[in-house]
């Protein structure tokens, strides 16, 4: 029996004129051909037909999964013919409800979660959301079922849970598609009268092949054939146009697609783990290299350190000019000249001569104490040195040169030769430097510029020569008691008393040597202790020799400045001892030498420790900025030097390394995309059913998009745990093998980093695949097994 109707009923929905084709080939197959039919506000309509007819074409426009191609489908009164995507969307959601014949429940989600979910496409609240969908199960008879999986439900529970989803967003359309097509007859019967009872308040619109159910409990039976409207059992025309309807689009937050994403991924937990453990190889190799490096740069940073810390950073009065020299590196091209061209040498070029004024010196003395408390300036002058042998004194030197091959008639047979060490005294006077870096094998430390000190290797060796020009008699690997060498005494003896005026004008060394040790300007000099290098690492800044304090040559300086000597080769171009005519540059050496020249040779500033080295170098360049390039004052850093070389080779091997591991992240991310691409296979209908219940695009884009990033940021974690737990095994390997410990350390800055590039690489690799299963169609998608 049909129910009546009331005259006054209101149209919800309008076909007019409706054409829908779909080619195949050359064949045209006309699914709608110019379908214009009303439906009723409440009604409950059967739609009737042969498979092919068209019926549920016509069930998917009505519903917004499929688009008509010419006519109008009108939603009280309101045409769609300009819909978006986003409107039919938000039309699935607020007014449609879906009945599946195969109940298209998603297995991943709990009855209530599948119940909920076209409320959480709308953004219902959660305390709605749950009463509206508790509300549904219980009206379709589910009261002590709602809280199971769907595969613990029978085939009629499972469409009672179809329809409980239909109808929680109290949509005005319930559209039903052979909605007892996979249930027995008993159930059937129930699924039907649940179906009649909600028609109530709403518009039904059922397809079926059942036409005995549809006479027993449908109010109007539609007969549907070759795309047409063949029969109508109550027609319906609306006597007026409505206006009202409004949309209300889904939204979808990232939070509700991670937790969609987590549920799918929770009911996979093998493949799950075994694609982390694959994605995060990469991430273990660049880790474990990156921890490997770490270690390996800290060890040779404590390695340098301990080694360049007595580095000082030098400035003669001729330096090489680094920015000169890599200048004319980067000139250097192949010519195509047929010339020969003349020019100085790179290094030549490079050259440069500093003004070391007393300007300049002030402004070092400036330098912060914190930075450089040890600055030593040495000055060229020659010490005349006599030593009592055998109770007589002979002269002796500081120099390092073999004496019996050493060439003779030098200007100063008694002068110190330059590759003896000068070690640095404090700015406040103390002497900490040697303290630092150097232990007292027998004596003490020098408190004195008169003291001196004999610096021996490691293995307590001592050079020859030192021996043999400090006057002792030694052959090569004769051995000395500590007590034989500490105490020697040297003479230091002033120009005015060792060298005497001919008659000529020409100077001579004296030969009255026990004369000159006793004068008063002459000064004596104590080898107060023998000292080696303290540091494993370091063969340290002094050489095996004699060392004496900077201030020793400031004494020797003040001493001879105002000599006769000096003040006779000032006023002559000749050598005042040889009597050979000599050029500017020879003279002024000589000059140097004789000590009438009070501009420093030699300036070496020890940073305090290793990591103000910067901040030394940054004063020293401060004092060159905006001067002409003739005025700037150039220095030496080989600590410098070393230190970027050694890092720059650690860095290549670092750079190399994490290149091959790159690679398998590169292929972790096609692998990726790979896995999503199937999981969009495997999740079509998912997608589908989404689609239905009114999911956009993007919302579907984010649930796969969220899959890999769970993926990615997993991968990326248990590839940093997994490295962190290799660090210990590799520590303990290191340390057996090469003596060092605690090589491998992970810096948690690029773990954190790495994660993250984990989840960027994913992310990517994911995302075609997400944006293929967006555009999915969804009437397709449902249909897919």
């Amino acid at each position: 029996m049909f129910k009546k109707r009331l005259k006054g009923d209101l149209a919800v929905l309008k076909l007019s004129h409706i054409n829908k084709y779909y080619h195949v080939g050359e064949t045209v197959t006309k699914a709608q051909n110019d379908v214009s039919v009303d439906f009723r506000q409440q009604e409950f309509v059967a739609i009737l037909g042969p498979s092919g007819s068209g019926k549920t074409t016509m069930l998917n426009i009505i519903g917004g999964l499929d688009r008509y191609d010419s006519g109008d489908l009108l939603i009280k009164g309101k045409s769609t013919k300009n819909f978006k995507d986003s409107d039919w969307d938000a039309y699935r959601n607020n007014s449609v409800g879906f009945i599946f014949q195969s109940y298209n429940l998603i297995s991943h989600l709990s009855i209530m979660e599948n119940v909920e979910m076209g409320m959480t496409l709308s953004g219902v609240p959660a305390v709605q959301k749950r009463k509206q969908a508790t509300d549904a199960l219980i009206r379709v008879g589910l009261k002590d079922q709602m809280h199971k999986q769907p595969s613990q439900l029978s085939g009629g529970q499972m469409q009672r849970v179809a329809i409980a989803r239909a109808i929680a967003n109290d949509p005005e359309i319930l559209l039903a598609d052979e909605p007892t097509g996979a249930l027995d007859s008993e159930t059937s019967l129930e699924i039907m009268e649940l179906i009649r009872d909600l028609s109530k308040d709403r518009l039904v619109i059922m397809v079926t092949h059942n036409p005995d159910l549809a006479h027993q409990y449908a109010d109007r039976i539609i007969e549907f054939a070759d795309g047409q409207i063949q029969y109508d059992s109550n027609p319906f025309e609306e006597d007026s146009d409505q206006t009202g309807f409004s949309l209300n689009n889904t939204k979808m937050s990232y939070w509700t697609a991670l937790k969609l994403s987590f549920t799918n991924i929770r009911t996979k937990k093998g493949r799950t783990f075994l694609t982390v453990f694959a994605s995060s190889i990469g991430i273990i190799g660049i880790a474990v290299v990156l921890a490997l490096s770490n270690g390996f740069q800290k060890q040779v940073n404590q390695t340098q350190s301990n080694t360049l810390s007595t580095m000082p950073v030098t400035i003669s009065q001729v330096s090489t000019d680094p920015s000169a020299m890599a200048n004319n590196s980067s000139k250097d091209k192949a010519s195509k000249s047929n010339q020969v061209k003349a020019e100085k040498s790179d290094q030549e070029k490079a050259q440069h001569t500093n003004k070391i004024t007393n300007k300049y010196l002030d402004y070092l003395n400036k330098m912060p104490k914190k930075d450089a408390k040890n600055i030593a300036v040495s000055y060229g002058t020659g010490m005349n040195l006599l030593r009592q042998v055998n109770g007589k004194y002979k002269p002796v030197t500081f120099s390092n040169t073999n004496p019996d091959t050493a060439s003779s008639g030098s200007m100063m047979s008694g002068s110190s030769n330059t590759t003896s060490s000068v070690y640095p005294v404090d700015r406040n006077g103390k002497q900490t430097f040697l303290k630092s870096y150097y232990k007292v094998l027998a004596g003490n430390y020098p408190t004195k510029a008169t003291d001196i000190v004999l610096v021996v290797n490691k293995d307590n060796s001592l050079n020859i020569n030192a021996l043999k020009n400090l006057g002792i008699s030694v052959k090569e690997g004769q051995k000395f008691n500590y007590n034989d060498l500490v105490g020697t005494k040297v003479k230091m003896v002033a120009n005015d008393d060792y060298y005497t005026k001919l008659p000529t004008g020409n100077f001579v060394s004296g030969t009255d040597y026990s004369s000159m040790a006793t004068k008063a300007a002459t000064k004596t000099l104590t080898v107060k202790g023998i000292i080696r290098v303290k540091s494993s690492d370091s063969d340290g800044i002094l050489a095996s020799g004699v060392a004496y304090s900077a201030n020793l040559t400031k004494e020797a300086l003040n001493v001879n400045q105002n000599s006769a000597i000096v003040t006779a080769q000032k006023n002559s171009n000749n050598n005042v001892i040889t009597g050979q005519n000599m050029d500017k540059a020879a003279r002024s050496n000589v000059l140097t030498t004789l000590g009438g020249t009070s501009t420093p040779t030699n300036i070496q500033i020890y940073p305090t420790r290793f990591k103000q080295k910067d901040s030394v170098l940054s004063y020293l360049d401060k004092y060159n900025q905006g001067k002409s390039k003739a005025d700037k004052v150039v220095y030496t850093d080989l600590a410098s030097t070393i230190s970027k070389m050694t890092g720059g080779i650690m860095d290549a091997i670092t750079y190399v390394l994490i290149a091959f591991a790159g690679i398998s992240l590169v292929t972790s991310m096609i692998m990726i995309a790979i896995i999503t691409y199937t999981s969009v296979l495997e999740r079509t209908k998912e997608i589908g059913v989404l689609k239905a219940l009114g999911a956009r695009k993007k919302d579907i884009t984010r649930v796969f998009d969220a899959e890999t990033f769970i993926l990615g940021f997993g991968a990326g974690i248990f590839g940093i745990f997994v490295a962190w737990v290799l660090t210990f095994p590799i520590n303990a390997i290191l340390e057996n093998v090469t003596g060092l410990a605690g090589v491998a350390v992970l810096n948690p800055m690029q773990a954190v980093i790495l994660v993250i590039i984990s989840t960027v690489l994913t992310l990517l690799g994911g995302h075609i695949p997400a944006r293929m299963a967006a555009k999915k169609d969804a009437a397709i998608a449902l249909r897919a097994e």
